[in-house]
């Protein structure tokens, strides 16, 4: 039988590791919520908390791939690369003409470079 204290960390990873996932979802449709960190800290909490919502989320079809060449290789695939810059530099883009602010337009032209490169320096799939 499970301790008190380490029921209640079971519980808190779950809910953190369901939130995060969600949070990694909402991120494939909004450009500037970050998916693959919010999936692998996803990973990171069912990892520590319960076997049966680590495995569905690394045989999940669209998800378990992705983590797994991300914690394995720290790599992912050319057409990922070219997507995720594609449609960030288009967001930010649209952003920042529709902000119309210039400090505001800076920061996310700033925040866009440091993506690209960190999108940039991970392995490639072949």
């Amino acid at each position: 039988m499970m301790s008190p204290g380490k029921m209640a960390k079971k519980y808190i990873l779950i809910a953190v590791g369901c939130l995060s996932l969600a949070l990694g979802i909402l991120g494939i449709f909004l450009p500037l919520l970050p998916t693959v960190p919010f999936l692998l800290l996803t990973a990171y909490c069912f990892a520590r908390s319960s076997d049966r919502l680590y495995r569905w989320l690394m045989h999940h079809k669209t998800f378990g791939s992705h983590i797994y060449h991300y914690q394995t290789y720290r790599a992912i695939k050319r057409k990922t690369k070219v997507i995720a810059i594609s449609v960030l530099w288009g967001s930010m883009g649209l952003s920042m003409i529709l902000l119309s602010n210039l400090y505001i337009g800076f920061f996310l032209f700033l925040l866009g470079i440091g993506v690209t490169f960190y999108i940039l320096s991970l392995n490639t799939l072949k």
